[in-house]
């Protein structure tokens, strides 16, 4: 029968994938202290900036339960909620669960670059979706979204034209090149995970989707999409051990 493996041990093969996994993905010096290590890290790994206080305490921990840097002469057994923990932070930063796979909605619904602002705003209604991509020549011209057209209408008006006129004459097209920037959509591949998501979410506040596709090429049609709505969740999945 297979010997069960002490908590120091499981605890420590944790940290120490934890070390190894974060100095090679960030290519930190190897001589760097782990205090140090997650501090730099913060900025880098979203699931380290949500674990940095227990990424630290546990650092401190390593060095109460071995002595003089042996793993082999263990003094202390940490408790099993520690050990679970830090095997669950070593999970999420090892093998990330895949957003497409957790938090985004898989049926994307898109639109034509050349239909009405009064097809658009009906299709956004008929949906419940807020964010439609929108396509041109099967390839990705940008993001309608039901503030930003909102946003537009009123510009509109202000200006002096008519509500008639933006919705019959105005193509989402024509709207979409009219926006000063398009920081508010992201294209990711598939391969993008929760705490890569969650990153871009945190770096840009006025992020609204992020679009997965293949390999995250615009001329792909879309796999999925996750929106600011999905980050509370992407959030549990990150807690729920």
């Amino acid at each position: 029968m297979e010997k069960q493996q002490s908590n120091a041990k499981r605890f420590l093969d944790a940290f120490n994938n934890i070390d190894y996994f974060i100095k090679t993905r960030y290519n930190f010096n190897r001589a760097m202290g782990f205090s140090e290590l997650i501090r730099k890290s913060v900025v880098l790994n979203y699931t380290i900036r949500k674990y940095e206080d227990d990424l630290i305490d546990y650092g401190r921990l390593r060095n109460a339960i071995i002595h003089n840097n042996n793993e082999d002469f263990v003094i202390a057994e940490p408790h099993d909620k520690v050990v679970e923990k830090i095997e669950y932070i070593e999970k999420l930063l090892t093998t990330p669960p895949k957003a497409i796979d957790t938090v985004a909605r898989r049926d994307v619904h898109i639109i034509s670059a050349d239909k009405s602002m009064r097809e658009v705003i009906k299709e956004i209604a008929n949906s419940g979706y807020s964010n439609l991509p929108v396509y041109k020549n099967d390839e990705l011209i940008g993001v309608a979204n039901g503030q930003k057209i909102l946003d537009s209408l009123g510009k509109f008006l202000i200006s002096g034209g008519k509500a008639e006129v933006f919705l019959s004459s105005i193509k989402i097209e024509d709207m979409l090149s009219k926006l000063e920037n398009s920081n508010y959509y992201f294209v990711a591949p598939a391969s993008f995970t929760i705490e890569e998501c969650l990153n871009e979410f945190n770096k840009n506040h006025k992020l609204l989707a992020i679009l997965f596709t293949k390999t995250g090429e615009k001329n792909q049609m879309p796999l999925g999409i996750m929106t600011g709505a999905d980050v509370l969740k992407a959030n549990k999945i990150l807690e729920s051990n």
